[in-house]
């Protein structure tokens, strides 16, 4: 399915501090900001707000856990959108999502190295994905 996660949840600490974990991006849904492959730091038992990347249980398949950005408070939920406007596993298919399908908020995205052969790296193509592997997800909401 499309903008599927697969979690791994980590305690950060003791002391209050929210749970933290792991959520593997497999799909089209949200590219360019999310490519199958990436892994994303996402927090627990913290509020979303527009503009904010989430993870979701699936309204109609409440086993499958989604990606998507959070855009408004609507009538029953959350209107979520993926990225990808030519897909339509979102909102726009399955209406707004309660607030109780709400796993995580996404923090950021790490993306893994691609094509890059551990004795082939070269410097400059080693501090090029570094540059652009960890990219923080709290953006203000763009309307579309």
């Amino acid at each position: 399915m499309q903008g599927q996660v697969n979690e791994r949840r980590h305690d950060a600490g003791r002391r209050g501090l929210q749970r933290l974990g792991l959520a593997a991006v497999d799909g089209p849904s949200m590219v360019p900001t999310l490519r199958p492959g990436d892994q994303l730091v996402v927090q627990y038992g913290v509020e979303v707000r527009p503009g904010d990347v989430a993870v979701l249980r699936h309204p109609f398949q409440q086993d499958l856990l989604i990606v998507k950005r959070v855009v408004a408070r609507r009538d029953g939920g959350w209107w979520v959108l993926g990225d990808n406007r030519f897909v339509e596993n979102d909102s726009r298919e399955f209406g707004a999502v309660p607030d109780e399908l709400v796993v995580a908020r996404a923090l950021l995205r790490l993306r893994p190295p691609r094509g890059l052969q551990p004795s082939v790296r070269s410097v400059p193509a080693a501090v090029s994905w570094a540059a652009s592997a960890v990219r923080p997800l709290a953006w203000r909401f763009r309307a579309r």
